[in-house]
């Protein structure tokens, strides 16, 4: 357990975790609740194992790594957990809908769908999250702390 929560008092990397948890939230958000114009919990679960094809764990855990793993990341909880999941999550994104789009953002709405340069840089700052841990002002930080 001690390996899953051991962190440093980095800002930076605090800050990493924080800004990836909020820019994560409002699509778990859409999953999970139909805030920000999703389709919430049921609409999601529909569409990712009907047209998207994929098993109901795999959606359940779509979903729960958004909402779930956005809102710990946050509070800086099990972050290294959450970074395996995240990359796991976008690696996966990437290969089964972004791959064929290329490498850019759809920014001018004139192409056949997005890019994975986001998902890239998703997975960029979850690996640093993974190999340095919460940083300071996390829940991590703090049950370590304690013992």
């Amino acid at each position: 357990m001690k390996k899953i929560f051991q962190t440093n008092e980095s800002g930076a990397v605090a800050l990493l975790r924080v800004m990836l948890g909020i820019v994560l939230f409002p699509h778990g958000a859409q999953k999970m609740l139909g805030w920000f114009g999703g389709y919430g919990f049921n609409g999601t679960i529909g569409f990712l194992t009907g047209p998207a094809g994929l098993p109901w764990i795999i959606a359940f855990l779509v979903i729960a790594i958004e909402f779930f793993g956005a809102l710990a990341l946050i509070f800086g909880f099990a972050t290294r957990i959450v970074a395996a999941g995240i990359i796991s999550l976008f690696t996966g994104i990437i290969l089964t809908s972004h791959l064929t789009n290329g490498f850019f953002m759809n920014w001018s709405g004139n192409l056949k769908g997005e890019g994975y340069e986001f998902h890239l840089l998703i997975i960029g700052i979850a690996i640093a999250l993974l190999l340095n841990g919460a940083g300071k002002w996390s829940v991590d930080y703090l049950l370590l702390r304690k013992k």
